[in-house]
């Protein structure tokens, strides 16, 4: 995440390299989190599914808006709205993982964990 909105604040108005690495691998991390959170019964924590799922289709998107931006800004084409989309995605990522409470969607806490505090003891 921190790639694609360093790189959207840094290379505006086209879409760099850093950012599409970062949402290449903001896809990949978090599966890889997901993954190892839903495998491992002994910490005794449930992800919450609806969460992690509006963040994995915000993640493709960030993805394809920051591709298709930067093959085009390599042909000469820059499609600035492109840029903003990618960039303002990431950020509503973020703002996602930090607000999600359980007053908004129904979770439990702030976290990616119903009904568990990420620091819990």
């Amino acid at each position: 995440m921190a790639a694609v909105v360093g790189g959207y604040v840094a290379a505006q108005p086209v879409v760099s390299e850093l950012m599409v690495w970062g949402a290449r691998l903001q896809i990949v991390t978090g599966l890889i989190l997901v993954g190892m959170a839903e495998s491992i019964d002994s910490i005794g924590k449930d992800p919450n599914m609806v969460k992690i799922g509006l963040k994995l289709g915000l993640a493709i998107a960030i993805a394809a808006f920051a591709e298709i931006g930067h093959a085009d800004a390599k042909r000469g084409k820059s499609v600035a709205w492109m840029t903003h989309a990618a960039g303002g995605l990431a950020i509503a990522t973020v703002l996602i993982a930090v607000l999600w409470t359980a007053t908004l969607f129904g979770g439990a806490m702030p976290g990616i964990y119903n009904g568990h505090s990420l620091l819990e003891a």
